[in-house]
């Protein structure tokens, strides 16, 4: 099981490449997609690491998968850019079990 990164920056990518986590930098909606289903379709990917920016952009193909509980793992990651507010995990968490905290 291995580590995946799609990155709308190059920091990001090169970061995670640093640290032997392979990916791609996906700059628009068309291309993050395209590198989606090429990830979804790699049984040896586990997990998937995804910058918030293109994690908004591409919610309604990433919502489905996130709830089916099947691998690749989703996980948001935020970016220098700061596209997260802080009251995301409460929504999070309201989204997958209907619970207001």
């Amino acid at each position: 099981m291995r580590y995946f990164v799609i990155s709308d920056n190059t920091d990001t990518h090169v970061g995670l490449r640093l640290a032997g986590v392979e990916g791609v930098i996906a700059r628009t909606r068309e291309e993050c997609l395209k590198a989606l289903d090429k990830v979804m379709e790699d049984p040896s990917i586990g997990v998937l690491l995804i910058n918030e920016g293109l994690a908004e952009q591409c919610a309604a193909e990433l919502a489905p998968h996130k709830m089916s509980g099947r691998t690749p793992l989703v996980v948001e990651i935020p970016d220098r850019h700061g596209v997260r507010n802080k009251d995301a995990i409460a929504r999070y968490i309201r989204e997958a079990i209907g619970v207001k905290i």
